[in-house]
């Protein structure tokens, strides 16, 4: 056996229970050879061997987001300006205005969630004026989450509203006292007006989409992901929207490993895309860095119960059962892994109630189906869960909804969510990730933070310390936890003999960092079967080629992506939070103190 690289004099935690933390690890033919101490993998090494010194780095499995729209992402990514992480309301209307002045026309400034007014020290909103006098001529769309958009006045124009544009289905268009937009959609609670009305902005070229997708897996591999398991998306069709990963895949340029879900698309033809998809592919199909993992998120639009907190809970329509029953019953008889999104227990119980009668008819507790998010999911459905062999796929939703989560629901409630430790005291599989970029950051290390620390990024603490993660088990969760959700954990998520050699060098010690430090981490070094996807610093002579950013004038290309250069909180001093009351934005304390 031929050792192509060794890593030595480092601080390797491998989560193999066997020989949890090493200090050098060999690799051949993308995987694992050895891990043991330096004198003893050094000696397997040759004259061909690359030689890599740790510097007594800590060395961890690559992370796995469980749950990220990446295929989506990567589409739109170079046409995008991001606010996750900025740490003043300023700076990030400094940034909207210097980029509307260089983005030609047609094109658009487009700000797609990931952020909230939490995380700025002013801890506001920015006003629909100062939208305006950033970005008086070029169309401006800002996505706050996924439960309203603000929009300037050239984006107004741009789209043709007016006085009798009418409300889409779920959603308001906020008008003034004299019947105008105001530049306001609100999502009531249905997110459709929001993703609907981006769609309307022109879109990159298939080569900038090229382009964009491979930086953006750059971007996520400079925080040490190495492993995604893709959501899917609206607009999302499969197989037309898939050309891009396809052929970077065929290229050799996919620096992430990919398992997708197929999302239905289309309300009232939800039945007919699964029927047509479990014709054309099936779970597996493809190679160890893109393959289909099953159906999901979205498998029937009545099942959809949206994540926004600023909005009361919503009650599926009864027509759900009949729809949602009979595209698990096929994908049951076909063996057809799925995941479902469900944000309300009251959600999940129906669900439930669904798949009991499918598993009487086509046993599912050997399938890898899972529950994503699950925020408020009930002991007595956790105890549902785990009788028919499900899993919950968690996210850092919380840490960017929990002040509104407070506001309607109180202290006390959210106390617990998700209850991760409940399920992991009941054995059911988790897995850790962050559904981005839209609804939150992609932005892995807030979510190991919030595991750690149970707070919001705007610094309200939401768990007791007895809830909160140990770093060692928010580290699991995100690497071997997130493993099982593509049915892989057998080849990644521990860097033990044999598996996958998918890891991460870190900037600083995620297990003695100071708490607010765990957002500050990124990768100096991540590989992907042993090779080299991202490098910085000392080991930047190791990065790989990769294209300048195009088109020249994307915001990528002056501010970068996920800004940390900020990690603690703004203190929560009371801060005020927004609602939509139709017409603007009002204001109340959302601390629940």
């Amino acid at each position: 056996m031929s050792i192509q690289t060794v890593l030595y004099n480092g601080r390797i935690t491998t989560q193999d229970l066997n020989k949890p933390e090493v200090s050098a690890m060999a690799v051949s033919d993308g995987h694992i050879a050895a891990i043991g101490s330096d004198d003893e993998i050094k000696r397997l090494a040759d004259a061909s061997t690359q030689l890599i010194d740790l510097d007594n780095r800590r060395v961890i499995p690559g992370l796995n987001d469980s749950h990220l729209h990446v295929i989506r992402a990567g589409l739109f990514a170079n046409l995008e300006l991001r606010w996750d992480g900025t740490p003043t309301l300023t700076q990030a209307l400094r940034q909207l205005k210097e980029q509307a002045r260089r983005t030609p026309p047609p094109q658009w400034v487009r700000v797609i969630g990931g952020w909230n007014e939490f995380q700025f020290a002013e801890g506001r909103m920015p006003t629909f004026q100062e939208l305006n006098d950033a970005a008086p001529d070029t169309p401006v769309f800002l996505l706050h989450l996924y439960d309203s958009a603000m929009l300037n006045k050239a984006a107004i124009r741009a789209l043709g509203m007016g006085q009798h544009t009418p409300n889409p289905p779920g959603g308001l268009i906020a008008k003034d006292q004299r019947g105008n937009p105001t530049g306001l959609l609100i999502a009531e609670p249905n997110a459709l007006i929001l993703y609907s009305t981006i769609a309307n902005a022109p879109k990159l070229s298939f080569e900038d989409q090229l382009n964009s997708t491979r930086h953006f897996m750059r971007e996520l591999n400079r925080f040490g992901v190495t492993s995604v398991s893709d959501a899917g998306g609206g607009g999302q069709n499969y197989p037309s929207d898939y050309a891009v990963v396809n052929q970077l895949e065929k290229e050799g340029h996919l620096t992430l490993r990919i398992a997708y879900s197929l999302f239905a698309q289309k309300p009232g033809e939800e039945l007919n895309d699964y029927l047509r998809w479990l014709g054309m592919t099936r779970p597996g199909q493809g190679s160890d860095l893109l393959r289909v993992n099953g159906a999901g998120e979205n498998l029937a639009w009545s099942a959809a119960d949206f994540e926004n907190f600023l909005q009361p809970r919503p009650d599926l329509k009864p027509i759900m059962e009949s729809e949602l029953e009979a595209i698990v019953m096929k994908l049951a008889e076909a063996k057809w892994p799925w995941r479902i999104h469900a944000t309300y227990d009251e959600s999940i119980d129906r669900f439930l109630t669904i798949f009991e009668r499918v598993h009487r008819e086509h046993p599912i507790d050997q399938l890898r189906w899972f529950i994503d998010h699950a925020e408020t999911v009930s002991d007595r459905n956790l105890e549902r869960i785990q009788r028919l062999g499900g899993g919950i796929a968690i996210q850092h939703r919380m840490a960017y909804q929990g002040e509104y989560f407070i506001r309607r629901y109180g202290v006390e409630q959210v106390k617990q969510l998700p209850p991760i430790r409940k399920m992991l005291k009941m054995g059911i599989p988790v897995g850790a990730g962050t559904d981005g970029t839209r609804v939150a950051s992609y932005h892995p290390w807030t979510c190991l933070w919030w595991m750690v620390t149970g707070q919001t990024v705007g610094g309200t603490v939401m768990h007791d310390s007895e809830d909160c993660m140990t770093r060692e088990e928010a580290l699991k969760l995100y690497t071997h936890g997130s493993a099982w959700f593509s049915n892989e954990d057998d080849r990644k998520g521990t860097l033990s003999v044999g598996k996958f050699a998918d890891l991460a060098v870190l900037s600083e010690d995620y297990f003695t960092v100071e708490p607010d430090g765990i957002r500050s981490i990124e990768s100096v070094l991540t590989m992907v079967g042993g090779k080299a996807v991202y490098a910085n610093g000392h080991y930047a002579h190791l990065a790989p080629d990769l294209p300048p950013i195009s088109p020249d004038w994307s915001p990528v290309h002056f501010y970068g992506g996920y800004d940390n250069s900020l990690t603690t909180p703004p203190q929560h001093n009371h801060k005020t939070i927004m609602a939509a009351d139709g017409r603007a934005w009002t204001t109340s304390c959302g601390c629940g103190t």
